[in-house]
């Protein structure tokens, strides 16, 4: 594979360093490389942990890596060796990005921290992922997304009066990832308007507060008034006579619609829920009512009414679902990457650009695939790629 070759896309000629694995910090560089960046993948000599731990295994891929890996070069590297130092230097010198997600200590204990990199090329945005960020009594803690779940808060919230539960998906390590990305693009336009590179921090823990908390810190906004926390909890799935729908009406147009739907009229005049307050306030008697109007009709049928309406409700999918649902298809949310290795399927780059649209996307790449071609793009000749080769540094 070679690198990215769109010239229009919006981050074409950016050079990132990705020292990253599983997923807050490949998410991050993914959607770097959907954007065009070339992301050279620097990965030991065994590899991401995520090519080996979960399948389906196919042509030398992962499953689990396939979808945090597309648009990547990948160069396997010693990186305990002097050599192999020397080689992240020239590496760096030649780079515009820099992401990692070891602990805190990792990249310095291993002689190629931010300082290091950093005097090498003042203009290297420097971006580590970690748990609890490089201070704090958590700082050198193991992290993982669910023990970040754990500690946020919201694990109660999702147990809806019941034992906490957790989200069933890594969103801790994405809203990482997310954060990662902003501020990596925010560090880019900092540097164009004339300033230097910098390090960034990014605090898994704090990026996952940040993204899933500000409906829970609603009720606590004026600590001069506080009226403690209410369970956040207006959103209801509901059966229906074979499945299930999920919604909720906000707007009184909306809530009129669904009334003239169901021929429920007295809902429209009771003054439980004549306005939007009034709902949120009386969401549990509400809702007992939806439930016996829902749970009498087919999903595809109530769906069908509910839209008409004008009622903000969905089918509750299983995945199979979702994957043949009509707007996903006609979107092209779902991608097959046509590669004469392996054929992958992937979800598309869900931004779209009207002028610099994202490039096509590549296969995820072997362990080391393009060792040599990094190397040379680093200034090692023929010669040196062989001798670093022979002296198991690379492979």
């Amino acid at each position: 594979m070679a690198t990215p070759s769109n010239p229009a896309a919006p981050c074409h000629g950016l050079r990132v360093l990705d020292f990253t694995s599983v997923v807050s910090g490949p998410f991050c560089t993914q959607v770097l490389g959907d954007y065009g960046a070339d992301v050279v993948k620097v990965e030991s000599l065994i590899g991401d942990m995520s090519r080996s731990t979960s399948g389906p295994f196919h042509a030398g891929l992962s499953g689990f890596f396939s979808q945090f890996n597309r648009n990547k070069r990948s160069i396997a590297l010693d990186l305990k060796s002097p050599a192999g130092r020397e080689v992240v230097l020239r590496l760096a010198r030649e780079s515009d990005v820099v992401v990692e997600n070891f602990r805190p200590d990792v990249m310095d204990r291993l002689g190629m921290g931010d300082g290091v990199l950093r005097a090498a090329n003042p203009r290297l945005i420097y971006v580590s992922i970690s748990g609890f960020g490089p201070d704090g009594p958590y700082a050198p803690l193991p992290a993982y997304d669910h023990v970040v779940q754990g500690l946020a808060g919201m694990m109660p919230a999702q147990g809806a009066g019941g034992a906490p539960q957790m989200f069933r998906t890594v969103v801790a390590d994405k809203a990482a990832g997310m954060t990662a990305l902003a501020a990596v693009l925010a560090a880019l336009f900092a540097r164009e308007r004339g300033g230097n590179g910098q390090r960034i921090d990014v605090p898994m823990l704090d990026a996952y507060a940040a993204f899933v908390l500000p409906e829970l810190m609603g009720p606590i906004s004026f600590p001069d008034s506080d009226s403690g926390i209410p369970p956040f909890d207006l959103f209801r799935v509901y059966p229906t006579a074979d499945g299930h729908v999920v919604g909720m009406v906000v707007q009184d147009a909306q809530f009129a619609g669904l009334c003239e739907f169901l021929e429920r009229d007295d809902l429209k005049r009771d003054p439980r829920f004549v306005r939007m307050a009034e709902r949120f306030q009386n969401i549990d008697t509400l809702s007992e009512i939806l439930l016996e109007e829902f749970r009498k009709r087919p999903t595809e049928a109530l769906i069908a009414g509910l839209r008409r309406s004008g009622a903000p409700f969905a089918p509750v999918n299983n995945f199979e679902a979702f994957l043949s649902d009509e707007q996903v298809e006609h979107s092209g949310v779902v991608r097959v990457i046509e590669d004469p290795r392996a054929r992958v399927r992937v979800l598309r780059a869900p931004a779209r650009f009207s002028e610099t649209p994202a490039v096509s996307p590549r296969r995820p790449p072997l362990l080391g695939e393009h060792t040599d071609a990094i190397l040379a793009l680093a200034g090692h000749s023929p010669g040196e790629i062989a001798e670093l080769r022979e002296q198991g540094v690379v492979v």
